[in-house]
């Protein structure tokens, strides 16, 4: 019990259960989720978070080759390609980010690498995030 109040305080409220993608395990194409997804694993292709509240961790053991879009995101590990975060964006130690990336929030530990540029984006509460950051085109239908 008293872990489970530790880890509510440590994570965003959300009545979802999380996702699991486990070392070892590739995933070739687009991967659209909403709730929460922890990649332990490789992504070769873009990961979408659907939803206001979807968030997105990226362990030290995992990889993604393709672009991050997505409103919450926690990244520990590799990337290659472009974020596009609209609210908060978490650059623990061990993140290494070719690619330009786009934040509401930025949060970036000492140790985190980004070869690319960083854009602030800030949207009103009414807006949807998305669009918000001129993604309509970006993500097909």
């Amino acid at each position: 019990m008293l872990s489970r109040k530790r880890n509510d305080r440590a994570q965003p409220d959300h009545s979802h259960d999380t996702s699991l993608i486990a070392r070892g395990t590739t995933v070739t194409g687009d991967l659209r989720f909403s709730g929460a997804l922890h990649l332990d694993g490789r992504v070769e292709g873009s990961v979408i978070g659907e939803g206001s509240d979807a968030v997105f961790t990226l362990s030290e053991s995992g990889h993604i080759k393709g672009d991050i879009r997505v409103p919450h995101a926690v990244i520990n590990g590799p990337v290659q390609g472009n974020i596009v975060v609209s609210e908060k964006l978490e650059l623990a130690p061990q993140a290494r980010i070719s690619g330009d990336v786009s934040y509401n929030l930025l949060e970036m530990a000492a140790g985190a690498q980004v070869n690319g540029r960083m854009s602030h984006q800030i949207t009103r509460p009414q807006e949807d995030p998305v669009a918000a950051l001129g993604l309509d085109d970006a993500v097909p239908a």
